[in-house]
């Protein structure tokens, strides 16, 4: 449900709410947010609500550190694990500068400053997201340990799948919240789920990813869990990934999936400190189906990107490489500005990988570029890059450095 600001001043007013948090994303995609009482509502719409940017890396310094919060009453949602008299509701928010320009570093004004540019060209992203963590035991003192909640494997049932109920808790938790999972199983490693979620446009999607996170990570502590969205917190089990399913839809020039996948590989090494931004992300690669070689195919998943089979009138393709660490709103926007490319430039797809690269010969695995095999070569790259100078500010750049 879309709500105006009087619609939101009003629910506010009627609906017994106590607490509004105005959240946002820092530079590593890290969600914050400043609570403010039913009273402060009205200043921060017209105003804004202040805080320190120079506390946050890549959001200014002491000289330059005065920040504003805006939030954006379409995405009001009530908190439904806080209390039910007393709400709690979240607002994301616009963070902005005191005269009243967009933040260059405001990771979600990026992702619709790329979706303005996609709708200019007369297309239209669409992206669907598959999130994995693994589920923890606590120690005595509440802290996590690296013991699995379950020993389950792929797809396995309960009594095996402890983690089940987690699942449906979670999923009715975001149902309550008007976010619609499409699917949730247990997947290979022990302890280790996944829940998807339908396509929807580019802000709706990472902002679902954003909540998402909070969701899981609370139910599990309600739970006496900890829920883990590492990269690779056991080291010799499947790592988790955040595929994202991603389509381009145009009435005038019908499918451009082609174009868009070719402008992704072009562009995707460039990309990786982005998609893949902790040292960690790396140890995940060329493992468990996780891709290493910049190749395509129909449905093989070891590949970087495949078309999954019965997509439909419209085809979507799976990005494997990225992990759960990654800023979906700086994630997206990077792919939608590949994917520009990519059409605008009517990029040739390479050969197609209907293979295991990783039992491939040596001769066959020197026609495939690889992903960067460094969190240090992926920052090394992308800022070298003219393509991520042009789409990224100097503040998120210099997070790099």
């Amino acid at each position: 449900m879309k709500y105006t600001q009087d619609e939101v001043m009003q629910f506010v007013q009627e609906d017994d709410v106590k607490f509004i948090r105005l959240t946002f994303c820092d530079v590593s995609g890290r969600q914050k947010n400043i609570s403010i009482l039913p009273g402060e509502l009205q200043r921060a719409f017209q105003r804004g609500i202040p805080f320190d940017g120079s506390a946050l890396p890549g959001f200014g310094d002491e000289a330059c550190s005065d920040l504003l919060l805006y939030p954006d009453p379409d995405t009001l949602m009530v908190l439904p694990w806080r209390p039910e008299h007393g709400k709690v509701v979240r607002m994301f928010s616009r963070v902005s500068l005191p005269d009243g320009r967009d933040f260059p570093g405001d990771a979600r004004s990026l992702l619709q400053e790329a979706v303005a540019e996609s709708e200019k060209l007369g297309r239209s992203f669409y992206f669907g997201a598959e999130q994995e963590f693994y589920l923890f035991n606590l120690d005595d003192r509440g802290e996590p340990t690296l013991e699995p909640y379950d020993w389950a494997g792929y797809m396995d049932i309960a009594p095996e799948d402890r983690g089940e109920n987690i699942r449906r808790e979670i999923c009715l938790t975001l149902e309550q919240m008007g976010i619609v999972p499409e699917s949730s199983y247990h997947k290979e490693g022990p302890g280790q789920n996944e829940i998807d979620f339908r396509y929807s446009d580019p802000i709706t999607a990472a902002d679902n990813a954003m909540t998402f996170r909070t969701v899981v990570k609370t139910v599990a502590r309600r739970n006496g869990l900890y829920a883990d969205f590492s990269p690779k917190p056991l080291p010799d089990k499947p790592g988790n990934g955040f595929h994202i399913n991603m389509s381009v839809r145009s009435e005038q020039s019908g499918d451009d999936i082609c174009y868009m996948i070719a402008g992704v590989l072009d562009k995707v090494r460039e990309m990786t400190a982005f998609l893949n931004p902790v040292e960690s992300s790396y140890a995940r690669f060329g493992q468990f189906k996780a891709p290493r070689y910049i190749s395509w195919s129909g449905e093989n998943r070891s590949q970087l990107v495949r078309i999954p089979s019965g997509s439909g009138q419209y085809r979507r393709a799976e990005l494997r490489s990225p992990d759960p660490e990654a800023n979906p709103y700086l994630a997206f926007a990077l792919i939608i500005h590949a994917g520009l490319y990519g059409i605008r430039e009517r990029l040739d797809l390479p050969m197609v990988a209907n293979l295991n690269l990783y039992k491939a010969p040596p001769e066959v695995l020197a026609l495939y570029g690889q992903l960067p095999g460094s969190l240090q070569e992926a920052r090394k790259l992308a800022l070298e890059s003219a393509f991520i100078q042009a789409h990224l500010p100097g503040c998120i750049l210099n997070s790099l450095r």
